[in-house]
């Protein structure tokens, strides 16, 4: 299980889109820079925090605005805009195991409950860290060098 590039892009994206707001006009070009990758790879992403109301973006070289006051966006909600999760599970099974073997006729009984009480256990951790804590830290950081 790995959780895609998408979602530490996204956080990026929306950190840069803050911290330099004032400064630069924050297009796809701007921010596909700072991530170094191709900036249809931005776009895209961006159309997904867009679609989930986190970000505005105007067409053409007009930029991108943070929607929704930082304190109110969770890593969980970026999470949600830029990952596809089937079913909303985190885990995929195996498709077929072996109703002949002990443990393949008995894998789900011993690892669904486990599994999503760790998947829960995950979600709660993200919706409780905001963008905000993290510009907050990014500031602790730029103060301390």
């Amino acid at each position: 299980m790995q959780i895609s590039s998408r979602f530490t892009i996204a956080v990026h994206v929306l950190l840069c889109i803050e911290l330099f707001k004032n400064d630069h006009k924050v297009t796809s070009d701007f921010l596909a820079s700072s991530v170094n990758v191709n900036p249809v790879v931005i776009r895209r992403l961006l159309q997904q925090l867009k679609k989930a109301g986190i970000v505005s973006v105007t067409r053409g070289s007009g930029g991108t605005d943070v929607e929704r006051p930082l304190s109110e966006i969770t890593l969980f909600d970026i999470y949600g805009a830029v990952e596809c999760i089937e079913d909303g599970r985190l885990f995929h099974f195996h498709e077929n195991p072996s109703p002949l073997c002990p443990v393949g006729k008995n894998i789900h009984s011993l690892l669904d409950s486990r599994l999503e009480q760790i998947q829960k256990a995950m979600e709660k951790e993200m919706k409780s860290i905001t963008i905000q804590d993290i510009v907050n830290d990014s500031q602790k950081i730029k103060d301390n060098t």
